[in-house]
């Protein structure tokens, strides 16, 4: 069948997909589930389910079923050694922060270190065949981890055996792929083929689907085979030139299996117990309730139609345990089993420089961490988690070395989260009841949509806002599987759109040939020759150019076209997909054919590459001040400044700004040649590692790497100086805080340093000469001044004070009745909110009730309205009088019940204003 040609997912459904010569010689059958439906290969004639709880129940706890008893390191071990004698190349794992790709941000499998690339044939793999052991992270199933005893958890370790099989080198296919799995299990952990069931399944992730097997002993899924054949469409499947074969071998599970523990966080952190139980209290239930109550497990999880707690009542019913019991004993010891697991994750996403945020993966990095934090409140713990992070890491630290490196940083950016989030919660309260009460609509029970608002916004955890809501008598429900849920919104990156007409001109130029990119080649050369293939509107398309196109945050070259008599300006430069330059020009149009010499603006191409090598340079300065979890953002070069962003968790201080800089031009001073070269993929993600990816994704086999030895070091598509020194002086000119967790540092090198030089020169003689000081005593001057000033407020405030006593006394004489309310109405004409505030605290004490109407100022003047505790109790709402007030004159106000303000277009008179007040106050208190 052609590559081509479409299929549907049917197509994995079919027997033949599944039917293997190795069943065949080994006797096996297929049979389908009576539980779930699902077909399965087994070689016992009489078995009528697949084996996979909750068809089946755990039959390998507290058993010693296995060859050896074996830990997660043990079992990594093993599995890596095996496949290695079978001539597959051991691999180290990638980062679990997948910043290699822009789909998505999390490593969730070990075949995502090699999709698109590879699976796609982009670029080759890195060995083949290859085995390798991934950590990995996954959030789909983070309300279930503790739940489970281990079938679900957020970072477990893939076993990933793969092949990448060529039309023309077959690796190895289904035969083999399953044989391995056989020999594997029957040789290494002893389990005898009548235990050995293979349950079909189809697979799809990353872009791909294909047929599996997911492999079932004892009832628990110990592997997943899959064939990944197809690239998934909307419309269906493609077949693959590269068929791949993708195992995921459960390291953890396989080290459960062999130590027949309750739980698989027995096995995983069984070791860490007696120090864990120096940091918390842990619950310790009996040995045997546990191995009764494990075999079950796979049935506690939130479902549409099911709770947890009638999950739990199955258990119950199934395992003899009396529901008491199990809410009593093992509850506490599922909220343990899920702290392990969350502090785990977090230690692997923290340590790999992820600053916690509301956006990208910094987004799942906090919603772990106040998971965690939640958690260990409800045990009285909360002060507990980063000694736990700290465990984690002192474990750990053996086979990923990088967390020990980094532990530090690690630490801090935790600790500071921590304190955020207990700001969070204490500004939280009122935030909640304001937005609980500006809700549209009058309702008995908030909808999940709001807690998930509540959450994306300000972080505050369902709990946290159903405490709230119950205290104003509303009902809230809070989803089983909440997490999940928000979580699920944030696993994929969103891809930009292509805009509509990029679209166009690129449908415009399919038919060109990419364009020669002569600025690689000769980027210090200013003048070229080439020939025009064509136009699309006031574009040009040029063989080959000099003209830097806009790309990786570099904005393009201008200049000019010349011929014969003709010259045109060149505006910008576009780069589209299909690798063909546009040169947008103003003025005429070159007809096509003829050949044209381009000339670039030397100024503006200089003070480009400056830029570009500047931010290099600063990003390496930053990495080293900051921490290695400072990692770019974003970056923008323009002749005039450039900007780079980069994740931090606190603002910048001067200190840390003037490390940066001195660090920064340091490099410069030191005449480091800029290398660039153009290099192997694997090869270059082997020496320099995935830093290389500050800018990210390059979909490419070979990437252009543009390296200042010793210092920096990435995977590059700009045009840079030759040398450190050509960049010059670099001076960072501000910074901003442009979101959450994102410092962005605006600086400007070389030549486009002296304008600023020379306006901040400015600024300092102009503030000499109105100081009538010396430039060198200007702060002091200052100093002296502010002093002053001060001193003069102080004063201002004490006759503002008198003026005001004296002001109310006349307001008293004239002050309006309604019954008990009393209201005073002032028109001022100076524009002192102050002054009319300092009035008010002298007119509205208890106990009668009371009210302040003041509008102040000149033609647009403001009205500003008080309400003492009294005179709110009698219906009166400053806001609301506020705006009727100003509705009245012209103009909008309004505000809380205590106090209104606004402002009016129209100017109004004393005795005008309290015309208005007493017909709006008679309105409302009639109402």
């Amino acid at each position: 069948m052609p590559h081509e040609a479409l299929v549907t997912f049917d197509r994995l459904r079919d027997a033949e997909a599944y039917s293997l010569e190795f069943f065949k010689e080994r006797g096996y059958i297929r049979k389908k589930c009576r539980v779930c439906g699902e077909y399965f290969w087994t070689v016992n004639p009489d078995r009528d389910v697949c084996g996979e709880s909750p068809c089946e129940e755990y039959k390998f706890v507290g058993r010693n079923l296995a060859k050896k008893k074996l830990d997660v390191r043990g079992s990594r071990e093993v599995f890596l050694r095996f496949f290695e004698k079978r001539g597959h190349r051991i691999i180290k794992p990638y980062p679990v922060v997948a910043r290699w790709r822009t789909d998505m941000f999390l490593t969730d499998a070990s075949i995502v270190d090699f999709q698109p690339f590879v699976t796609s044939g982009i670029a080759p793999p890195p060995a083949n065949p290859l085995v390798i052991s991934q950590p990995c992270i996954r959030l789909v199933d983070v309300d279930k981890v503790g739940l489970t005893f281990g079938r679900h958890l957020t970072i477990f370790e893939m076993g990933g055996a793969h092949a990448f099989n060529y039309p023309d080198k077959e690796v190895y296919w289904k035969e083999d792929t399953v044989r391995y799995y056989h020999e594997f299990v029957r040789e290494e952990y002893g389990i005898p083929e009548e235990e050995i069931i293979y349950k079909e399944s189809i697979w799809s992730g990353g872009g791909n689907a294909g047929p599996c097997f997911e492999t079932i002993s004892y009832g628990l899924e110990l592997a997943t085979l899959v064939f990944m054949q197809y690239k998934t469409l909307d419309s269906g499947l493609i077949e693959l030139p590269i068929r791949t074969v993708d195992t995921g071998y459960g390291i953890e599970r396989f080290a459960w299996f062999s130590q027949g523990t309750p739980s698989c966080f027995d096995a995983i952190y069984g070791e860490l117990y007696p120090k864990l139980e120096k940091i918390i209290e842990l619950p310790k239930p009996d040995r045997k309730l546990l191995e009764a109550y494990s075999p079950y497990t796979a049935l506690v999880t939130p479902k549409a139609n099911q709770t947890i707690h009638e999950a739990r009542r199955i258990v119950s019913e199934r395992s003899g345990i009396p529901l008491e019991v199990i809410e009593r004993e093992i509850i506490p010891l599922e909220r343990i089993y899920a702290l392990l697991d969350y502090t785990k994750s977090i230690t692997f996403i923290i340590s790999e420089g992820v600053v916690p945020s509301n956006v990208k993966v910094g987004y799942l990095a906090r919603l772990l961490i106040r998971k965690a934090y939640r958690l260990l409140e409800f045990i009285n713990s909360a002060d507990k988690l980063v000694d736990l992070i700290d465990l984690q890491i002192n474990y750990w630290a053996r086979d990923f070395p990088h967390l020990e490196e980094i532990r530090n940083e690690t630490i801090e950016i935790i600790e500071s989260e921590i304190n955020k989030f207990r700001e969070t919660i204490k500004r939280g309260a009122a935030y909640v009841e304001r937005e609980i009460k500006q809700l549209k609509t009058r309702m008995e029970e908030l909808p999940t949509e709001f807690l998930v608002r509540m959450y994306d916004e300000k972080g505050l955890t369902p709990d946290f806002v159903k405490q709230i809501a119950e205290k104003m008598n509303l009902k809230i429900s809070i989803p089983e599987n909440f997490y999940e849920l928000v979580a699920s919104r944030h696993l994929k990156a969103v891809e930009a759109p292509t805009q509509d007409w990029i679209r166009i001109l690129e449908e415009k130029v399919k038919n060109y040939p990419a364009t020669k990119k002569l600025f690689y080649e000769r980027p210090l050369e200013f003048n070229f020759k080439a020939k025009v293939l064509g136009t699309v509107d006031n574009y040009v398309i040029l063989d080959q150019t000099l003209f830097y196109p806009t790309s990786g945050g570099q904005a393009s070259d201008n200049g000019f076209l010349k011929w014969g008599d003709n010259r045109t300006r060149v505006t910008e430069a576009i780069l589209l997909s299909g690798g063909v330059i546009l040169h947008k020009v103003e003025g005429l149009i070159p007809p096509s054919g003829i050949e044209i010499e381009g000339e670039l603006d030397r100024e503006r191409r200089l003070r480009l590459m400056r830029h570009h090598t500047a931010t290099h340079i600063i990003l390496g300065a930053a990495r080293r001040v900051l921490g290695k979890h400072a990692w770019q953002a974003g970056a923008e070069k323009e002749p005039d400044k450039a900007r780079l962003d980069i994740y931090h968790h606190k603002r910048l201080t001067r200190e840390d700004l003037e490390k940066i800089e001195h660090l920064a031009n340091g490099i410069v001073m030191s005449r480091i040649p800029v290398i660039i070269k153009w290099m192997d993929r694997n090869e270059a993600e082997k020496i320099y590692g995935f830093t290389l990816y500050q800018g990210g994704e390059v979909p490419s086999a070979i990437i252009r790497v543009v390296e200042i030895p010793g210092w920096d070091a990435e995977a590059c598509g700009g045009i840079h100086c030759e040398s450190t020194e050509d960049v010059g002086l670099i001076k960072i000119v501000r910074t901003e805080r442009i979101q959450e967790g994102v410092e962005r540092l605006i600086f400007t090198a070389g030549t486009s340093t002296l304008p600023y030089i020379q306006e901040n020169e400015k600024i300092i003689s102009e503030a000499s000469m109105m100081l009538e000081t010396p430039s060198a005593s200007i702060l002091q001057k200052l100093q002296e001044t502010i002093n002053e000033l001060r001193d003069l407020r102080r004063r201002y405030r004490s006759f503002i004070k008198i003026a005001a006593k004296y002001r109310a006394k006349e307001l008293s004489i004239k002050s309006l009745e309604f019954d008990k309310l009393r209201i005073y109405v002032s028109r001022e004409r100076e524009d002192d909110k102050e002054y009319v505030f300092a009035i008010s605290d002298e007119l509205i004490g208890p106990p009668q009730p009371k009210c302040f109407i003041a509008v102040y100022g000149g033609e647009k003047p403001s009205i500003l309205i008080v309400c003492n505790e009294e005179a709110q109790n009698l219906g009166l709402h400053a806001g609301e009088l506020a705006s009727k007030i100003a509705s009245r004159i012209g103009g909008r106000a309004g505000g809380q019940s205590k106090l209104g303000q606004g402002v009016l277009q129209n100017d109004v008179d004393e005795e005008a204003l309290r015309k208005i007040i007493l017909e709006v106050i008679g309105e409302v208190l009639k109402g």
